[in-house]
This record gives structure tokens, C-alpha cells and sequence, in this order.
């Protein structure tokens, strides 16, 4: 419906509605601001340590900073408390997509995806990381990921050429092998990208989620090189019936997911090993997928 609006209204019409809810979100923040609610870095970093966040933990943070409420130093201040809390031998990884619709619709344009100067359209907190110094990108162009610490590069250092992006190749598959934390930081589980890895770890995923057409694309890596790269895309025919929310209460039974809260937001803590190895195994099982979240 979003985009089909896009499409018809007028854009003065379009900057208005952005112009109003803008003006709206910086009347909340004000009346936090009053209110004397406002969330510090050290409130944040305390907040990872009470609930398990510990040094040397690899972090895949999925983010909404706007749902926070107040952060007394915006993105720089949630990044920084996540650093500060994992410390040196940790790893902090953000998802850097460069598209907000349909992957499909997006490489249909013809793209090229620059690794060091392609924005992030997954939120200001991921635009922030991605041009922090020492970050390291995987050379995908439209399922990206960026990382800082310790195993920044083993995260990410073969997702270049991969035909599918949630593959065993994959910095989201690595995420499981390295018993990594997903936490979702005002957003649901349509962020939680994971969700993904089951379709290319079974043996003929019962539906055909990645589209027919192979697109091949232009990419710039590190060293302003050219190249092109050929991948699939999930078909948006499959992505309008996906079905993530109705997961919730299978996770939370199997024990492997906290819900908590952090200023206005919900917060969400997903072992990420124990989430993929249940969704194999209830896979297999029952068919439970994002698509069918009540089995077969």
C-alpha cells in the first residue's frame, strides 16, 4: 500500500506527510527531552549487561533509533554502548542494505553497488557504523553487512560472488556458527534477517522463494575496483506472504529469545544458533517456515 501511494500521490503531498511526521518526532523527542527521559550511553551499556550483552560476544543488531525515544548522542551513542560493552575481542555487525523495497524492483534500476560509499537504507544507526573507521562491508549487492571487531572479517570476507545471500558462504550463516546474538532494537521480526538462513540450508526449500531471473550486477570493491557479480533475489510474489510476527510464540517456547524494553523500545535478544537449528529441525519436522509459521 506504501509504495502503491508513492506511486499515485502528488509529491508535494509526499513531502508534506514526510515534512509533518518529522515535525512530529521531533516534538516527542523534545517532550522526552522535558521530561527529563533521556537515554545516556551508559544507560545503554548497562542495559546490554543485564541482559547477558558480555566482552568478546558477537552482536548482529537490527535497529530502529527513532523508537528508542531520546538518545543523548543519537546513533554514535547506541553504537559506542555496544562497543564499549563487548569490548575489544567482540564483533558488532549491522545489516547495510541498500534498498528498502523488494531487492527485485530495486536491481531492476541497474545499480552499482560501490562497497565503500553505497549508503545503508536500514537506518541511521547502520548509515553511522558503516562509515565508522576500521568497518569492514561484505561485497554483496543488495544483502550486505557491515563489521567491526575481532571477526569482522571472517564475517564478512566471502559473501562476494555468493548466487544466493543467506547461503553457508554467508556472514548470516556465519552468525550461527559463531553463537551470535541477534537483537532487535525497536524493530520486529520482518528485520530479523536470520529468518532467511533456513531457505538455503535444506535441500530443496518447499517453495521457490528466490526468483527465476539471475541478475548480474556491477560492483566496486575496496580497492575501487570494478567487477560483476551475478545473484538471485527473493521473488516479492513469496516476500507479500511472508508471515515473520507468527514465529514469536514457537521462539519463545523453545527458550532461545528474551523480550525486554530500552527506553520506548522493544527489545528482543535471539540466540542465533539455537534459532536456526530449530528451524531446520521444525523445518523437517512439521514445515514450519516464515511462510508457513503453524506447519504444514
Amino acid at each position: 500500500m506504501r509504495k502503491l501511494l508513492l506511486k499515485i500521490l502528488p509529491q508535494f503531498i509526499i513531502d508534506h506527510f514526510k515534512d509533518n511526521k518529522k515535525r512530529t518526532k521531533s516534538r516527542l523527542r523534545d517532550e522526552l527531552k522535558r521530561e527529563n527521559k533521556i537515554l545516556t550511553k551508559k544507560d545503554i551499556e548497562q542495559f546490554l549487561q543485564n541482559n547477558g550483552i558480555k566482552t568478546g560476544d558477537v552482536i548482529m543488531l537490527n535497529s530502529s533509533l527513532s523508537k528508542i525515544g531520546f538518545v543523548e548522542g543519537a546513533a554514535q551513542s547506541v553504537i559506542d554502548g555496544f562497543l564499549n560493552v563487548i569490548g575489544n575481542t567482540g564483533t558488532l555487525v549491522m545489516p547495510a542494505f541498500p534498498a528498502m523495497g523488494y531487492n527485485y524492483d530495486y536491481l531492476k534500476t541497474d545499480p552499482v553497488f560501490d562497497v565503500k560509499n553505497t549508503s545503508s537504507r536500514m537506518g541511521i544507526i547502520t548509515e553511522t557504523f558503516r562509515k565508522m573507521k576500521d568497518v569492514k562491508r561484505s561485497l554483496h549487492p543488495t544483502d550486505s553487512v557491515c563489521a567491526l571487531g575481532e571477526k569482522a572479517d571472517l564475517i564478512t570476507n566471502s559473501h562476494y560472488g555468493q548466487i544466493t545471500p543467506y547461503n553457508s558462504k554467508s556472514p548470516f550463516y556465519k552468525l550461527c556458527e559463531l553463537n551470535a546474538k541477534i537483537i532487535l532494537l525497536g524493530v520486529d521480526f520482518n528485520s530479523l534477517t536470520n529468518l532467511h538462513t533456513l531457505e538455503d540450508a535444506v535441500t530443496d526449500f518447499k517453495f521457490p522463494v528466490y526468483h527465476s531471473h539471475i541478475f548480474e550486477i556491477e560492483i566496486i570493491n575496496e580497492k575501487n575496483e570494478k567487477r560483476r557479480v551475478k545473484t538471485k533475489v527473493h521473488d516479492p510474489k513469496f516476500s507479500k506472504q511472508r508471515k515473520c510476527n507468527e514465529l514469536l510464540p514457537h521462539f519463545k517456547k523453545a527458550g532461545f529469545i528474551k523480550e525486554t524494553n530500552l527506553g520506548m523500545a522493544h527489545v528482543m535478544v535471539i540466540e542465533a544458533k539455537p534459532m536456526h537449528d530449530w528451524m531446520v529441525k521444525n523445518y523437517n519436522e512439521k514445515g514450519i517456515t516464515m511462510y508457513t509459521p503453524n506447519g504444514n
